[in-house]
């Protein structure tokens, strides 16, 4: 006869710890498999992030070459107008809005003298003692002198400030040189930007295309809201509209429409169903047909998105 099988028990201790292994292995697959899923719906986010802004981006670059071609019809009367109006259109799944503002309506921070550059600085709320001091510190950049104007800066007053460089004693090459002329902070240079060209070469902006800011530093004796009412007036005229003979500015000047450049900066803003968006910011310059097959040059491009 065989001996019977004796089965001993586990102790209560060792099933207790298995239990606890088999609950750490449940809470370790759970949280992996949490991770797998956050990635995952982190990536389609971002997928689809990408692919919404750069549908967008063309979206707003097909604004800008519309602008383009609205700027070269021979046509005055079909003619977009560089004012700053907004023209609007649909694009596919896009809603585009372009605005077009000629740079003869802009001060041009390498012609404008020391009344202008001063009236710019005070209709932004800067002082007028620190308004005529930039002023001049901006003039002194440009000059080919080293001679400080009574409130301006050359090298010693740049050397006093801590800064290890100068005035350029040389025309701007772009309008964000403007912030390393001594007084001038990223704030006040944001609020200005849009005001300011390097391509004019006018002394004074030329009223038809004027902003309200830039209005505001050719005429400081008027109110904002004369000035509204004016671009008001301007931007309800039709192109070769007679009846713009009949808008007077503030001095009692009859406006004189026409007269722009070649250069144009164009803002293209494309939002589409879904509400993401991308605005392209860029100055062209028109005439014919360049190297690169197109019909204006690229003189500054900046792009950026928007929620």
């Amino acid at each position: 006869m065989s001996r019977p099988v004796v089965r001993r028990a586990r102790p209560a201790h060792a099933r207790g710890v298995a239990f606890v292994l088999v609950l750490w292995v449940i809470a370790m697959l759970s949280i992996l498999l949490g991770s797998f899923s956050l990635i995952a719906r982190t990536e389609n986010l971002q997928a689809r992030h990408l692919f919404d802004t750069t549908q967008a981006r063309y979206a707003a670059e097909a604004g800008l070459n519309l602008a383009v071609y609205e700027l070269r019809k021979s046509d005055p009367a079909a003619r977009w107008v560089g004012d700053g109006r907004p023209y609007t259109f649909g694009y596919g799944d896009a809603e585009i809005e372009v605005r077009i503002t000629d740079d003869s309506g802009k001060i041009d921070i390498n012609a404008a003298d020391e009344t202008m550059l001063a009236n710019l600085f005070t209709a932004r709320g800067v002082p007028l003692d620190k308004a005529q001091a930039l002023a001049d510190a901006v003039l002194d950049w440009r000059d080919p002198d080293d001679l400080a104007r009574p409130n301006g800066a050359e090298i010693a007053e740049y050397k006093a400030a801590g800064l290890p460089y100068g005035p350029k004693n040389a025309p701007f090459d772009t309008v964000s040189e403007l912030q390393q002329v001594l007084g001038m902070d990223y704030a006040l240079y944001e609020q200005l930007e849009p005001s300011l060209t390097i391509y004019s070469g006018r002394g004074a902006p030329n009223a038809a295309f004027a902003s309200a800011e830039t209005l505001a530093a050719m005429y400081p004796d008027a109110s904002p809201e004369q000035l509204q009412q004016l671009i008001l007036q301007r931007q309800a005229m039709a192109p070769g509209d007679a009846a713009a003979a009949g808008i007077m500015l503030p001095d009692g000047t009859p406006l004189v429409a026409g007269g722009g450049g070649l250069t144009y900066s164009v803002k293209s803003r494309a939002t589409l169903s879904n509400g993401a968006s991308t605005t392209l910011d860029a100055t062209i310059r028109m005439g014919g047909i360049n190297t690169a097959g197109r019909p204006y040059v690229i003189l500054r491009w900046r792009d950026g998105e928007a929620s």
